[in-house]
């Protein structure tokens, strides 16, 4: 096996990203605190072709050097808001006609694996790195969806857990 070089790898041009089309997925990042966490999360977003990212309360926004030491330039690329207070974005949202899930550890929640896409826009909610989605958040989403864990500790970082859910919502919204 040899490694692809990066002219091999065909990505698309900063033009030619703002002109695909977009997966019908929103990220809603609820007060974020790490800075490295938006970072990530916007460079996953590119991968996918995410439509936007709401980032909501204390979650900083670029241009920063810190986003872009981990985003690699994907939040001059991917499409991003900013709104003051979550619970406002989540409304808006369900007004858009988005089904909107919290990715949280929830009674009832709904297992990530299950997740079942039939087909229209999604928005998922990710929150801060110690207390997660805020209540009032959950509360306006119509789901919360779990990704299980079997260790010892109760949570992943959060830049992990928006790349799994993305990726695994993403792979149904392409299999759609």
């Amino acid at each position: 096996m040899r490694k692809l070089l990066i002219e091999e790898l065909n990505r698309k041009s900063p033009a030619a990203y703002a002109a695909a089309e977009k997966l019908p997925l929103t990220v809603v990042l609820d007060n974020v605190r790490s800075l490295h966490n938006v970072g990530s999360v916007f460079r996953t977003a590119d991968a996918l072709l995410v439509e936007r990212l709401i980032l909501c309360g204390i979650t900083a926004c670029p241009p920063s050097a810190e986003i872009h030491k981990t985003a690699l330039g994907a939040e001059m690329c991917v499409g991003w808001e900013y709104e003051a207070d979550t619970l406002a974005a989540v409304q808006r949202l369900n007004a858009e006609g988005y089904a909107v899930w919290a990715a949280e550890q929830v009674e009832g929640s709904t297992p990530l694996q299950k997740f079942n896409y039939t087909g229209g826009k999604v928005a998922v909610v990710l929150g801060h790195e110690v207390y997660g989605v805020a209540q009032e958040v959950v509360d306006a989403c119509c789901g919360a969806l779990e990704i299980p864990q079997f260790g010892t500790k109760h949570s992943l970082n959060v830049s992990v857990s928006a790349g799994i859910v993305m990726w695994e919502i993403a792979k149904k919204m392409m299999l759609c």
